[in-house]
């Protein structure tokens, strides 16, 4: 039990060790809801295959950029996976794709990357 009474504590220190590699990297912490998004099935006569969401886990984003978030998950993504990133507000709606992964004994570390430009998601003074 005390193992899992500290391993979110642990959390933003494991991802401020990542944020390191992110120069621009500014701390915040925005709950968020994530979805891994895979794509499935041949694609339809505009190109466009039907995506689905493989698993959903609320988590909080630690460090963000102009154009990457970091956080930290119970399930492992890997290199070059597809999210769906939203916040609770719905301020925050992007798709984005891991740059970064680092492997913890309870928890994974993941920086991604937003596919499009997001407008004004994150301000830095």
């Amino acid at each position: 039990m005390p193992n899992q009474a500290t391993a979110p504590a642990l959390a933003p220190e494991y991802v401020g060790r990542l944020a390191r590699f992110f120069p621009d990297a500014t701390p915040v912490r925005i709950p968020i809801r994530l979805s891994r998004t895979i794509e499935r099935g041949e694609a339809n006569r505009h190109g466009n295959h039907s995506i689905e969401n493989v698993f959903v886990q609320e988590t909080v984003i630690e460090f963000g950029t102009p154009h990457e978030v970091l956080f930290a998950i119970k399930q492992p993504l890997e290199f070059a996976d597809r999210v769906l990133i939203e916040s609770h507000d719905g301020s925050l709606h992007a798709e984005a794709t891991v740059v970064a992964v680092q492997y913890h004994p309870d928890r994974t570390v993941i920086a991604v990357r937003f596919l499009k430009h997001v407008t004004n998601w994150i301000v830095k003074s």
